[in-house]
């Protein structure tokens, strides 16, 4: 999936002058020799006045990147969850047994069953015992 590079930004910075913006953030990262640039796209997208136009565009994990890159009061919400969620993922590195408590809380925060949750969690648990193992057929 990729996003506007300048849609991001205009959300970001609540600037009306996004392509500016976006042209001087840009110059800035080519500058200081980051590779971020590198995995950004240009694809023909449909702007407001019905054309398609060549624009910048980035996957998940490139915005995140991007998103690290601009002074913004509007920023600083993302930074910190983004710096939440890396210290979860972190301790679940160290501790597998907080991501499976998290998708609980995912799944009740989602409405669903206690009952729904227990056979979603002994059907994957079946589910990757049965493809971790070998099988050989003669």
């Amino acid at each position: 999936m990729a996003f506007s590079v300048i849609d991001i930004i205009a959300a970001l910075t609540g600037s009306t002058h996004s392509r500016r913006y976006w042209s001087d953030l840009k110059r800035e990262i080519i500058a200081e020799g980051s590779q971020l640039y590198d995995f950004i796209v240009q694809l023909k997208l449909q702007a407001s006045d019905g054309k398609f136009y060549n624009t910048d565009v980035a996957d998940v994990e490139t915005i995140f990147r991007l998103i690290q890159s601009v002074p913004s009061p509007k920023v600083e919400p993302i930074k910190l969850w983004l710096a939440k969620v890396g210290y979860e993922r972190l301790e679940e590195t160290a501790d597998p047994e907080n991501s499976i408590n998290r998708a609980r809380e995912n799944y009740k925060a989602h409405g669903r069953s206690e009952k729904w949750i227990q056979q979603r969690m002994t059907g994957q648990e079946t589910r990757n015992k049965l493809t971790d193992k070998t099988f050989f057929f003669s």
